[in-house]
C-alpha cells in the first residue's frame, strides 16, 4: 500500500452456514449506507442459486451486492481471484462514500483480503499439474497427495482439512513451482472491525437442517440436474460445493434418494463447526450470540461499530 493513502474502512460480518448472517448484514447496510461484498466461495456462481441460499435480488432492499454471479459455473475460482475482486470492489464502494461491509463464512478469503496475502503468479503449467493432481488422488486415492504434502509442506498439511482436496492440489501446485501457499501478511489497505455472528451448537444444528429441507423444497435436485444437462462438468469446482456434491452423487447412482438430505444437514453441519474453528483463530474478531443478544441490540452494536468506523476513517482522509 502507498504510504501516503489512508486504510479503506472495512466492516466484517462473518459466522458459520445458517446462523443469520444475511438478515444481520442487510439490516445493517441499511442503517450505515453501506454496500455488501460477498466472501461466499459457491454465491460467486452463475446458476448456483438455491443451494447457495443466494438472496434474490428483490429481496436486497435496494442494497448493492458485490462478487455474487461473478463466474460461469464451468470456471475455476480461487482465493486469489477473490482477492483481486473484492479489493477493487471495496475501492469502489468507498468511493462512493458508502461503508464497504464483507459478509460471509469463507473465513481463509477474508483473512487473505484484510491481511493482503501476496499469492504466487499463476504459471503456464499450473492448469497441466493440477490436472494431473486431481486425477492422481481420483485414481489412487487422496491420502497419497496428503503424504506428500505433509513431507514438502507440512505446515499447509496442518491446516488444510482431510476433505479439502481443492486446497490440497493448489497447495502441491504452487510447490511443484518453487512456491509455497501464502501464510504471511503484507501490509494491510485496510482498517477492519471484524464481527462473528454465533448460536449454541444445538440451535445451529436445527436451523442447517431446517435450511436443508427448505432447499430441497425450493428445487435443489432440478438446480442441479439443470447444471449438468447444460454441460457443467460434474468434477467443476462449483459443484463441489456441499448440497452439489451430493445430488451428484444421487443422480449419477452413487447416492439413494433417502439418503441426500441427511447427508447434506451432517456434511454442512461439519463444515458449519469447521468455520468455527477457523474464525476463534482470528484475534481482531469479535463475537455475537445471537440467541444471547435482542435483535436490536446486536445490531445496534455493530451499526455503532460501523459509524465509528467510518467517523475514524473520514478525519483520517480529511487530515492527510
Amino acid at each position: 500500500m502507498d504510504a501516503a493513502r489512508k486504510p479503506i474502512p472495512v466492516l466484517v460480518i462473518a459466522g458459520p452456514t445458517a446462523v443469520g448472517k444475511t438478515a444481520f448484514s442487510l439490516e445493517v447496510a441499511q442503517r450505515v449506507a453501506g454496500e455488501i461484498v460477498s466472501a461466499d466461495s459457491a454465491q460467486v456462481y452463475r446458476g448456483l442459486d438455491i443451494g447457495t441460499a443466494k438472496l434474490p435480488m428483490a429481496a436486497r432492499r435496494g442494497i448493492p451486492h458485490h462478487l455474487i454471479d461473478v463466474v460461469d459455473p464451468t470456471q475455476p475460482f480461487s482465493v486469489a481471484d477473490f482477492q483481486q475482486m473484492a479489493a477493487a470492489a471495496l475501492e469502489e464502494v468507498w468511493s462512493r462514500g458508502h461503508l464497504p461491509i464483507v459478509v460471509g463464512g469463507t473465513g481463509l478469503w477474508i483473512r487473505a483480503l484484510l491481511q493482503n496475502f501476496p499469492f504466487p503468479p499463476q504459471s503456464p503449467e499450473s492448469p497441466a499439474i493440477r490436472a494431473q493432481l486431481q486425477a492422481l488422488g481420483e485414481r489412487d486415492g487422496w491420502e497419497g497427495l496428503r503424504r506428500r504434502l505433509r513431507i514438502v509442506d507440512p505446515e499447509s498439511w496442518r491446516r488444510i482439512a482431510r476433505e479439502d482436496h481443492r486446497r490440497l492440489i493448489r497447495a502441491l501446485e504452487v510447490w511443484e513451482q518453487g512456491w509455497r501457499l501464502p501464510r504471511m501478511a503484507g501490509p494491510s489497505p485496510y482498517q477492519a472491525s471484524y464481527w462473528v455472528l454465533t448460536r449454541p451448537a444445538a440451535e445451529l444444528k436445527q436451523r442447517v437442517r431446517e435450511r436443508t429441507r427448505a432447499m430441497l423444497a425450493a428445487g435443489l435436485v432440478d438446480e442441479v440436474v439443470g447444471l449438468l444437462r447444460r454441460g457443467v462438468p460434474p468434477q467443476a469446482q462449483s459443484l463441489s460445493a456441499i448440497g452439489y456434491r451430493e445430488v451428484v452423487h444421487w443422480y449419477f447412482g452413487r447416492l439413494a434418494d433417502a439418503e441426500i438430505e441427511p447427508l447434506i444437514v451432517r456434511k454442512t453441519q461439519q463444515y458449519a463447526k469447521r468455520q468455527l474453528t477457523w474464525l476463534r483463530r482470528e484475534p481482531q474478531a469479535r463475537w455475537i450470540d445471537l440467541s444471547a443478544w435482542p435483535w436490536e441490540e446486536a445490531v445496534s452494536r455493530v451499526v455503532a461499530a460501523a459509524e465509528g468506523l467510518r467517523q475514524q476513517a473520514s478525519f483520517q482522509r480529511q487530515n492527510r
